[in-house]
């Protein structure tokens, strides 16, 4: 069997897949946040891949060619990200085919990639859900990712975290859940941006190995 590109043993980059319903709030605003906190670690600006990871987005229902919501650029200026480049795209099989991790906002949107199959179950969480489960885990137990490339740690990562979801429960169902802002006020948007920033933090670290502040 051939391994798509980006995904497999041997390869030398890694793809993250943010997903939400239209791809023109959440996802994107985790996509570019994702991207500036790389590039922030690695001492780099925002970046499309950084260390061979790569950052993307797509939505169940997205608006395929769709610029993202005017108030989710709001949010991303706020955190000093680059909203620029950005069109919409409708999630299709060969995204979830390459994506070596897929980070949703919801549980719906994670049962719904993995009901699209391509083995996507192990490496399909939540946002928030992922974060839980990163929380848990030894930094230590890690490859190093200047000895070993941040890919292999990346996918080291996820092996980690798929072996701990039926053991580290959400205390709620919500509790895994990034509600849907369109058409909220900038208000909703910052603190749904807040809430997703929040969560990536100790994911970017755990990818990076570089602490905040680094």
């Amino acid at each position: 069997m051939t391994v798509p590109e980006g995904r497999g043993i041997g390869t030398d980059v890694f793809r993250i897949l943010h997903v939400s319903t239209g791809n023109v709030c959440r996802s994107p605003i985790t996509e570019r946040l994702t991207r500036h906190a790389l590039g922030h670690r690695l001492g780099g600006a925002a970046v499309d891949t950084a260390g061979g990871l790569i950052v993307e987005s797509a939505g169940t229902w997205g608006h395929e060619g769709a610029p993202m919501e005017a108030n989710a650029e709001a949010v991303l200026a706020d955190f000093g990200a680059d909203a620029s480049g950005f069109t919409g795209r409708e999630l299709l099989d060969e995204h979830v085919i390459r994506a070596d991790l897929v980070l949703t906002a919801t549980r719906d949107h994670r049962a719904q990639v993995i009901s699209m199959g391509h083995s996507a179950g192990l490496r399909t969480f939540t946002l928030k859900e992922f974060t839980r489960l990163v929380r848990a885990i030894d930094p230590a137990t890690l490859p190093d990712p200047l000895h070993d490339g941040m890919v292999e740690r990346a996918r080291a990562l996820v092996r980690a975290a798929a072996a701990l979801r039926g053991w580290l429960l959400a205390p709620s169902a919500e509790a895994d859940e990034v509600n849907d802002p369109y058409g909220a006020p900038i208000t909703y948007f910052r603190s749904v941006g807040d809430e997703i920033n929040e969560a990536l933090e100790p994911v970017v670290t755990a990818l990076t190995g570089v602490p905040t502040g680094r």
